[in-house]
């Protein structure tokens, strides 16, 4: 597997030291986790994000999506009434559980399932006392007085 340094992310990026840690856990954690079953996660615009988890095979009733504090945790489970005689099986079904670390003020907004596909909306909702505010400069004629809001 292919090793990547973030040390050069730390430097530029103050405050901003989970997001290098995410990196690192993803791409150092151990090969034989199960990657099943597959997912991608978009970024719409800037403060929305979608989770999409391949699940053919399960209905709505199969499938589970539940927040605990900061995790987002998608599970399925599959009865197994099934009992045809396969000469071959390569279909997976078997039940999984996913976990996902959502980010200080990212919130799930919604879920659909729809073509074997479920869909899981995010919204990151900054509190306004924690945005960015510009502070304004003025000359060097006048007394300089800088106001911010307590947080």
């Amino acid at each position: 597997m292919r090793q990547f340094d973030f040390s050069p992310l730390y430097r530029a990026t103050v405050g901003f030291d989970q997001i290098a840690d995410m990196f690192d856990r993803v791409l150092t954690s151990d090969t034989q986790t199960s990657s099943y079953p597959p997912y991608n996660i978009e970024k719409i615009d800037e403060d929305a994000y979608r989770i999409s988890v391949a699940v053919a095979g399960f209905s709505e009733a199969d499938l589970n999506v539940e927040v605990r504090e900061n995790s987002l945790i998608i599970s399925a489970g599959k009865s197994e009434e099934d009992k045809k005689n396969y000469l071959h099986r390569g279909i997976a079904n078997r039940s999984f559980e996913r976990r996902f670390q959502l980010a200080d003020h990212v919130h799930v907004t919604g879920a659909t399932h729809s073509d074997g596909m479920l869909h899981i909306e995010l919204k990151r909702e900054v509190p306004e006392a924690l945005k960015p505010r510009k502070i304004q400069i003025s000359n060097g004629s006048s007394d300089r007085v800088i106001e911010a809001l307590a947080s």
